[in-house]
């Protein structure tokens, strides 16, 4: 009786943790978007060079050699997206632990699209700059799906979406983040130091024994986190894994009681959504436009990330769902129909904040040529995603004049 009432607890609380989450991203979504306008507009006013040597002074924080010395840019993407990916593995642990991910059945479906969604836009990419090394190293940019945009456009569509359709979504964009996770993690590695690496690894055994004992101090973990975030930055691997392993190890509650990780999401949610990923995207969304013009849009670098992202996201997670559905190996949820879930999967392709992260882990200063091109291709990508999946979902989902006027033929 009483592990029946704790699961109840347990699955309300997740209901809500869930919800809660959706309404967060759809309104962070929107404040992406003003983010990323204010970058642009920015970007190309009378401001641009006090923009752009802005991002590029240097601050040093800390004592003698411990001190780290980078540009603002870089304490924005290495250090700031670190709390981001923080998130990202609290979000993790929480669906894989009592969330959508805990029934082994409701895996398959969005793990296939996210494959697929990963895998088919990465390809469209090298197709298009086989040959090339220099441009090879965005492979990757289209693989990602930003979580915040897509459900920011779900939300205007209000209460005709089902809530099937966004958890799949959700589901479909968690495991993509994982799969960039992990590319980020093998791909993305500069020359390793061993001995960095050999103290982050005894810092993640201490995080763990904190974990197995059923340690419940934050600040503990808080702590430990930090300094595995310096040793992570030190060795090599890139920093933002650090929060990563830090939001995976964290504990959860039990029953009705948030534990560290959720007060955790508590706290943290409202400032990614609204300040570091705004101030990501500010930092990263400017594109000078002077000197560019429209063939520059159809490089291979930029054509293959908007394709990428466009074109191979849809095909990518709605090919390979629609597969997986008629082979039998996974089950369509009652309230949704292909029509609906084309429209998802074309929102699918709307990879702003992971691909504008992935971009700047892909072309440093070696690859000048590439660095605002690229930025191009994602807004390009993500806005036709953007506006084509809210047309197909308009037109699709109920309370839509052409499903009405179906639905009375």
């Amino acid at each position: 009786m009483t592990e029946t009432t704790e699961s109840i607890a347990m699955h309300r609380r997740a209901l809500a943790a869930l919800n809660t989450f959706m309404k967060l991203e759809s309104a962070g979504g929107i404040v992406l978007v003003v983010a990323t306008v204010m970058a642009m507009v920015v970007a190309n006013s009378a401001f641009s060079a006090e923009y752009l040597n802005a991002l590029h002074m240097h601050l040093r924080l800390g004592f003698g050699e411990i001190a780290l010395d980078k540009s603002v840019s870089h304490w924005i993407n290495d250090g700031l997206m670190v709390i981001f990916f923080l998130m990202v593995g609290l979000e993790l642990k929480r669906e894989l632990v009592e969330g959508q991910f805990a029934d082994k059945a409701n895996i398959t479906l969005p793990v296939i699209g996210a494959v697929g969604g990963m895998a088919v836009p990465m390809l469209i990419y090298a197709a298009m700059n086989w040959g090339n090394p220099a441009a090879l190293h965005g492979t990757a940019i289209p693989a990602a799906t930003d979580i915040a945009f897509a459900l920011g456009i779900l939300s205007l569509l209000g209460s005709r979406v089902p809530m099937a359709l966004k958890m799949l979504l959700l589901a479909i964009a968690v495991a993509d983040d994982l799969g960039a996770i992990l590319i980020i993690a093998i791909f993305y590695t500069d020359q390793i130091s061993a001995m960095a690496l050999m103290v982050a690894a005894g810092l993640v055994a201490i995080l763990a024994v904190m974990n197995r004992y059923k340690v419940t101090n934050l600040f503990l973990y808080l702590f430990i986190g930090t300094l595995l975030w310096l040793a992570v930055l030190k060795s090599g691997v890139h920093a933002t894994i650090a929060g990563v392993v830090l939001g995976l190890i964290i504990p959860l509650g039990g029953g009705s009681k948030d534990g560290p990780s959720e007060t955790l999401m508590h706290v943290l949610h409202p400032w990614v959504a609204f300040v570091i990923l705004p101030i990501f995207a500010f930092a990263n969304a400017g594109v000078p436009l002077a000197g560019l013009t429209l063939p520059n849009l159809f490089e291979p670098v930029p054509l293959g990330i908007a394709l990428g992202l466009f074109i191979g996201k849809q095909m990518g997670v709605f090919g390979l769902i629609w597969l997986c559905v008629k082979a039998g190996i996974a089950r369509l949820d009652e309230s949704l129909d292909w029509k609906s879930l084309f429209g998802m999967a074309t929102l699918c392709g709307i990879g702003f904040t992971m691909s504008l992260f992935v971009g700047s882990l892909s072309f440093g200063p070696e690859h000048v040529d590439y660095q605002l091109t690229h930025r191009l291709g994602i807004l390009m990508g993500s806005f036709l995603s953007a506006i084509v999946g809210y047309v197909i979902l308009s037109r699709a989902l109920p309370g839509s004049s052409r499903a009405k006027s179906k639905k009375s033929a």
